[in-house]
């Protein structure tokens, strides 16, 4: 994608999300035994969905861009990437609205959660089915004579299962009732990040792209998805990291993995570097809604160094997914995936 093509796409990207809003909802609110529920739905999606950098739905369309031919590369299919973009966003909000609840966070994107506004509480169970269901909608109404509507929806479906079971493993290695810090091995960490975050955050966005240029050929979608897997790890890493270091005002959220009890990248390394008598620090303090409990983990991973273990990853990670691109990219043009690389190295948010 060039700049320009750049600019202009984030620009256009923005301008519809109203217009898909519109699309989803001015029939229902005007029916007289729905109208409530479609007007109330109307502030939700604006609420929940976009917010976000939209990375993951703006990958579709520059990824569009630059697998299409000169014959593909049409403003009705640059219109249609766009739309695939934000039912990935929305795939997104879907699982954000749910996860909030799930961990009890108090932020989301530099404001409260949904389910913490005033009037919402656990009816926002209910608005994360909507958002769910609109995906379908949008693929329905605007891809349905596509030759590729099926195997988009049929991705969709299997990384929404597939973004399920990792939130499972997620839920299960950290229960609030139950904290044991032998579940938190590398092994179950990287189970969680795969599952969890990398198929729809990396994979589902490029795939996209690649049905809609017509490219469905098994070995290509298996080169493409060792790539991205390898980046959403790398991804989730910096995302751990920052619930404990980023700012709050840059990162958008308070970040609470250690009150939570999460199996993060950053207690599973103390827990490969500790002491017997560290590791009781951490037995006796992770995973404690306690500000006092939290600092005393906070210092020992500041005894433990870890941040200079997170820069020796960065680099050591970025450099590898490099040479993971170099020896997959056989049908796919290499400079889809060292952009993507490219725009996550060294975040900041």
């Amino acid at each position: 994608m060039t700049s320009s093509n750049g600019a202009q796409d984030v620009e256009k990207f923005k301008k519809i999300f109203n217009e898909l809003v519109d699309e989803l909802v001015d029939d229902d609110a005007a029916n007289p035994e729905i109208a409530d529920a479609a007007n109330r739905f109307r502030d939700m999606l604006v609420y929940t969905v976009p917010g976000g950098k939209m990375n993951r739905g703006l990958t579709v369309v520059n990824a569009f861009r630059q697998l299409a031919t000169a014959d593909q590369l049409t403003e009705d299919n640059v219109q249609k990437a766009m739309v695939l973009g934000w039912c990935i966003e929305w795939l997104q909000a879907y699982f954000l609205i749910a996860d909030d609840m799930m961990d009890q966070s108090k932020t989301r994107r530099g404001k409260p959660c949904w389910y913490r506004k005033e009037g919402v509480g656990t009816v926002a169970i209910n608005d994360s089915f909507y958002v769910e269901a609109c995906i379908y909608k949008l693929l329905k109404r605007f891809i349905r004579q596509e030759p590729y509507y099926m195997d988009v929806t049929d991705l969709f479906h299997e990384v929404t299962y597939q973004t399920v079971v990792g939130q499972a493993l997620d839920l299960i290695t950290s229960p609030d009732s139950d904290r044991d810090l032998n579940r938190f091995t590398q092994q179950r960490y990287d189970a969680i990040v795969k599952w969890k975050t990398a198929f729809y955050s990396f994979y589902l966005p490029v795939a996209s792209a690649m049905y809609m240029v017509g490219i469905s050929d098994a070995k290509a979608h298996a080169d493409a998805k060792t790539i991205l897997l390898q980046m959403g790890h790398f991804f989730q890493v910096q995302d751990d990291y920052l619930d404990c270091y980023g700012s709050p005002e840059v990162i958008g959220k308070i970040g609470t993995d250690i009150e939570e009890n999460k199996c993060g990248w950053l207690v599973v390394q103390a827990l490969q570097r500790v002491t017997p008598d560290q590791r009781k620090i951490l037995e006796e303090n992770y995973g404690m809604d306690d500000p006092e409990k939290v600092a005393k983990v906070k210092e020992l991973y500041l005894t433990l160094d870890l941040e200079a273990v997170y820069r020796e990853y960065e680099e050591t990670s970025y450099r590898d997914l490099m040479e993971t691109i170099e020896a997959h990219c056989h049908a796919l043009p290499k400079n889809i995936f060292v952009a993507f690389a490219n725009r996550i190295y060294k975040r900041k948010k």
